[in-house]
Formats: C-alpha cells, structure tokens, sequence
C-alpha cells in the first residue's frame, strides 16, 4: 500500500490548523508550534502543517517564496455544503462560488487559506478511466 500525506509550510501552524479544523470538521492529532496533522472523522490523514523553515526541509526553507506555486490542494468530499456553509459562517473569502466543472461534470468551489494556498472543494467522485 502506499499514501501520500501532504505536507504544506505555513507560517502559524496553530492559527492554520484551527483555520483548516473550521473549515473542514476535521481535527488535529499531533498539535504544536512547528507541525500538526490534521485527519479527518475516519482518522485519515487529510493535510499536514509544516512551520517554515523548521527542520532542514529544502523546499520549506524560504517563507518568501510563493506558498503553493504549481499546487491545488483538491479536496473531494461528501460534505461540500457544510464546508461551503463552514467558509461562509466564518466569513472566509472565496475565490469561486460552487459552480459545473465542464471538465470533472461535478460541483465544486475554491478559496484560499491564510497562506494563500488554493483550494478546491468538489463534490466527492471516483476517478474513472
């Protein structure tokens, strides 16, 4: 089996955890100033938090750099309406309402984190073909 659990670098590890906690229902299961993980309601790993420049990671090194140049953190789920709901409760900006994918033929909308990461919530699918 394989995984993959990524890992973004941001600057506040607590303030972007308690953001991503908000918006997608999820929890942390690790907590701290420099990383966290944070998993979903089947304890599946869902994004990791990864303080800048902490611990010699080369590609986490420069905060000055662009966070997620050439990276969409495409999210698809089953709960796309209460985490829309989550964003709007919490007055988030929003940089696509829910709208038709022409392409993927399923809703989705996108924002930003506090780190300027985009994101891109969908409405959950299985990959065909």
């Amino acid at each position: 089996m394989t995984k993959l659990d990524p890992i973004i670098a941001v600057r506040d590890v607590e303030a972007s955890s308690r953001w991503y906690q908000s918006v997608f229902n999820c929890r942390s299961m690790h907590g701290g100033k420099t990383f966290d993980i944070l998993v979903a309601e089947n304890d599946e790993v869902l994004l990791c938090l990864h303080k800048w420049g902490e611990h010699g990671h080369p590609t986490m090194a420069d905060p000055g750099i662009t966070p997620g140049n050439g990276l969409i953190l495409y999210f698809r789920t089953e709960h796309m309406n209460v985490i829309r709901q989550n964003v709007e409760k919490a007055g988030y900006a929003v940089e696509e309402e829910i709208h038709l994918n022409p392409n993927s033929t399923k809703l989705e909308f996108a924002l930003r984190d506090p780190d300027g990461y985009y994101l891109i919530i969908t409405e959950f699918h299985v990959y065909e073909g």
